[in-house]
């Protein structure tokens, strides 16, 4: 999987969050975008991952040598990030099998793996209502991680994590993130340490 942003903006009202952004993403890569809080990583990685579209350039993907319509791109990819919702009503092992009614396993995994994988083999009739934030943001990593998709995208992975739940982390990332496109949205070190690639949205600030 490849995305290509040729001089890609993005503004709300008639402030640019970033401009001017010519970059490609590519298979099997990791990419960090860095920058302080506020600064437009989120918005990058929404338009990024097609639920915003560019106030400016042209953003093409690409799937082997086939181009990919924006529309279409969500089948491609997995993402965590902290404002996207789980259903509250639903149990821990209902909402692993609504997710992946939409996106199919990675290798060896299933309902059972992925509640082993998080370690709440006792919380899989619990409603996820009564699940800390720290339970939760372990549930939609693992979620994303377990997803046999070429694209991962993580907004501020270890948010709500103690320094075990960091580790873990980790962990998923060496178990599951290889050979994919994969991005990152972090100003903590420790979240994007093994990243190959960086971009700066701060390098893109537009005026």
């Amino acid at each position: 999987m490849k995305i290509t942003l040729e001089n890609i903006g993005r503004r709300f009202n008639r402030d640019w969050i970033f401009k001017g952004v010519d970059y490609s993403f590519v298979q099997c890569e990791t990419y960090a975008v860095l920058g302080p809080n506020g600064s437009g990583k989120s918005t990058l990685l929404q338009v990024l991952n097609g639920s915003l579209t560019p106030s400016s350039g042209k953003l093409s993907y690409f799937y082997g040598d086939n181009e990919v319509e924006a529309e279409d791109v969500f089948q491609h990819l997995s993402l965590a990030a902290p404002y996207l919702e789980l259903i509250e009503e639903f149990t821990l092992s209902e909402v692993i099998d609504f997710h992946f009614k939409f996106k199919p396993y990675k290798a060896g995994m299933d309902t059972g793996a992925v509640i082993e994988l998080l370690n709440m083999q006792g919380s899989k009739n619990k409603p996820i209502r009564y699940f800390s934030s720290g339970m939760k943001q372990r549930l939609k990593l693992a979620l994303a991680f377990c997803s046999d998709t070429p694209m991962l995208m993580l907004d501020e992975p270890t948010s709500n994590l103690d320094s075990q739940g960091v580790e873990w982390y980790l962990g998923l990332v060496q178990q599951f993130a290889a050979g994919r496109l994969t991005i990152i949205c972090s100003n903590q070190e420790h979240e994007y340490s093994f990243c190959g690639k960086r971009l700066n949205i701060s390098d893109y600030k537009g005026s």
